[in-house]
């Protein structure tokens, strides 16, 4: 759908916009798609987009369509440095206990946004890639997340638009602030289905203290390993609270902000 045009519109909102259609979608664009999805004249786009491009933000691929380039990835790469610095080591022993896809998640606005992974050789459908974002009400370490939030929070979540990518999704808002309380309470969550028929997921909140969850630790899985991914809890949890304790001291230090 593309942007509305806005008036006014200052440069680097006009940047943000082109960069911001590479969030959803296809990998490679081309520039009257980039144009319209960012609300801005074909003229407009091809001199912001140019200048992009030179800089690095921006590659162009042999058949003209662009892509987010190499030098913009690096720069992203320093958003949750310190976090996932601190939570690499032990994303890692969880990959090895476990043999499976394994992730760390927060919350940004209504989505959990993968901030590190590490992937099995099983082709899990949809599993999550470092910097991707889906629905927290559809993912595992997106219900961790949201249940450990305060009621208020909770409540304006259901009242916005739940999207159902599959038909498993739970999307009604009172059975689902009923699923949020459950998740509280036995400390983690799981999904079936709800992003995509053929995975399967659970995840553990990463606290700092008791109710507070900085971040969340989960594994995907294929479907038909959903009657076991329940075995994996021990060493999820284990794992959270080693990462905890690692961000705790990077705290006591000054090295996380």
């Amino acid at each position: 759908m593309p942007r509305q045009r806005l008036a006014g519109q200052s440069v680097t909102s006009r940047v943000l916009a082109i960069l911001a259609a590479f969030e959803v979608g296809p990998s490679s664009l081309s520039l009257t798609q980039i144009a319209e999805s960012a609300g801005l004249s074909l003229p407009t786009a091809h001199r912001l987009v140019n200048e992009l491009t030179e800089w690095g933000a921006l590659q162009r691929d042999p058949t003209g369509r662009y892509q987010v380039g190499l030098r913009l990835w690096e720069v992203a790469q320093h958003g949750g440095r310190q976090l996932r610095e601190a939570a690499r080591p032990y994303l890692q022993d969880l990959f090895s206990l476990t043999q499976e896809t394994s992730h760390l998640a927060v919350r940004e606005g209504r989505e959990a946004l993968y901030i590190d992974r590490v992937y099995s050789s099983k082709r899990v459908p949809r599993a999550s890639r470092v910097g991707g974002r889906l629905p927290l009400h559809a993912t595992a370490v997106g219900k961790v997340l949201l249940a450990y939030e305060e009621r208020w929070v909770q409540e304006a979540y259901v009242a916005g638009p739940l999207e159902a990518p599959t038909a498993r999704t739970h999307v009604h808002p009172g059975r689902f602030l009923e699923e949020l309380d459950r998740i509280k309470e036995q400390g983690h969550a799981t999904t079936f289905e709800e992003v995509r028929p053929g995975a399967c997921s659970i995840a553990v909140p990463v606290l700092k203290g008791p109710d507070t969850a900085v971040a969340a630790l989960g594994l995907s899985l294929l479907s038909a390993q959903a009657a076991q991914m329940a075995r994996h809890l021990p060493a999820l949890q284990g794992v959270a609270g080693r990462i905890a304790s690692a961000i705790d001291r990077r705290w006591i230090t000054g090295v996380v902000p």
